[in-house]
């Protein structure tokens, strides 16, 4: 009886060798997508991680205030001093002496300009920058209450860092319209005793004796201040 030969085992054709082939690229792709896919959660968890500051994510929006603040929140466009300062400490309102100039005030189209000056009376330099926030009130300190609306900023002038050495001074102007130029039913006018002053950035009062006609009607506003500038106000040179 004759022999019948044994079949020979599709592995050992060429067509064989090809279908494995055809069944090992679809793996080998997997492989590679999965590796990309691996490596970019990495790189993307990285990046994340070194977005927020050291010790915690960072919250957009969020800002700190002292405590006790009393300063009201600053209009919009007012800037922070730290900006413009490169890093040095913020004159702060305990080691300030703010006075009002009355000798370097001048008059023009129904107001008086007076320089307020504030002078560094710590033995470290400070930075200043920005608009002070000024207002009238009846009395010095927490009992005092404000009369009529706070002070305006002047858009006109540009923001300036200013560096204040120990004993160095700075100023800004501000202009105090007339009450008279308001009906008296509309000024509901009043003499007012004390300005309170909060330093540019700062949340803690200086308070500055002078008198000065006011309006207790907020709807008559007679007060606009202009950004910081180094030295004392001299009259003719505002801001």
């Amino acid at each position: 009886m004759p022999t019948t030969p044994l079949a020979t085992p599709p592995s050992a054709g060429p067509a064989s060798a090809w279908a494995r082939t055809r069944r090992a690229l679809p793996l080998a792709v997997t492989a590679v997508a999965a590796a990309g896919l691996l490596a970019a959660c990495a790189s993307t968890n990285a990046h994340q991680t070194g977005t927020g500051p050291a010790g915690g994510a960072a919250t957009p929006g969020s800002t700190t205030q002292a405590p006790g603040a009393t300063r009201p929140a600053s209009p919009a466009g007012t800037g922070s001093p730290s900006s413009g300062t490169a890093g040095l400490a913020v004159c702060q309102s305990a080691s300030l002496r703010a006075t009002v100039n009355a000798s370097q005030a001048g008059g023009a189209a129904g107001s008086t300009y007076y320089p307020v000056d504030f002078t560094n009376t710590s033995s470290s330099p400070c930075g200043m920058y920005g608009y002070p926030g000024v207002s009238f009130v009846t009395a010095d300190g927490s009992a005092g209450r404000q009369i009529g609306a706070a002070a305006q900023e002047n858009p006109g002038f540009g923001r300036m860092a200013i560096r204040l050495t120990a004993g160095g001074v700075a100023h800004a102007w501000l202009q105090v319209a007339q009450a008279g130029n308001y009906p008296p039913s509309t000024c509901q006018p009043v003499t007012a005793h004390w300005l309170r002053v909060f330093a540019p950035g700062e949340t803690v009062a200086i308070y500055v004796n002078h008198d000065f006609a006011a309006c207790s009607s907020a709807s008559a506003p007679l007060l606009t201040v202009m950004p910081v500038r180094a030295g004392q106000g001299v009259q003719g040179t505002t801001p």
